[in-house]
């Protein structure tokens, strides 16, 4: 049985140098829990969501000199991609682990689902836990936490991805390295399962 929780040396591979060394430790440590995670997490969304849901583990394929910097499984409802959907991401950083909801720039829909999150900002204030974060771009690590921002400061959030065309909304949560590496498949499992509760509302809005 491959372990679907992340080891101190899974999180070490983001400190390999080079492009096919990291790749090669990614393929070999990350890659089979991401698609085990993907299995069964896919069967649980189609459930959740009432679409069938696929799992995309990255390939990071595109990258001929940077080597990735996170790596994650998506799932969304189209069985050849994920970038241009609503998506929900399981994956990690070298410092943490994330479990996301997100609508990148690649979304055709993103400006609909701005004016419908726009609308709903007062609902997901309250909806949201606040241990909960937000993120406007996929590429970085930094958050915000929904705990600081005011029913101002979302509708700020979701007007600037109606408007600007490289923005990004990703809702989530965070589980630092030093708690992952503590938890058992059963209660990471259970994690993640909560987490997607909580943000199928922002699905069903996309």
């Amino acid at each position: 049985m491959v372990h679907t929780t992340f080891s101190a040396s899974d999180f070490n591979v983001f400190k390999i140098d080079g492009l096919d060394q990291r790749m090669e430790a990614l393929k070999d440590r990350i890659q089979p829990k991401l698609s085990q995670l993907g299995e069964s997490f896919s069967a649980e969304l189609s459930v959740k969501t009432g679409d069938e849901m696929f799992a995309h583990v990255a390939k990071h394929a595109r990258r001929t000199i940077n080597p990735p910097k996170d790596t994650w499984v998506a799932f969304a409802s189209n069985s050849r991609g994920y970038k241009m959907m609503p998506h929900f991401q399981i994956g990690l950083w070298e410092t943490h682990v994330f479990i996301w909801f997100a609508v990148i720039y690649e979304a055709p829909n993103k400006a609909d689902f701005g004016k419908a999150l726009e609308r709903n900002a007062k609902k997901l204030k309250d909806m949201i836990p606040n241990e909960f974060v937000w993120s406007t771009d996929h590429t970085k690590p930094d958050v915000i936490p929904h705990n600081d921002l005011s029913v101002t400061d979302l509708k700020a959030m979701f007007q600037r991805l109606q408007t600007v065309k490289k923005a990004e909304i990703l809702c989530g949560i965070q589980i630092p390295r030093e708690d992952a590496i503590k938890l058992s498949d059963e209660v990471f499992v259970q994690a993640i399962s909560d987490a997607f509760d909580h943000l199928l509302p922002l699905y069903k809005l996309a």
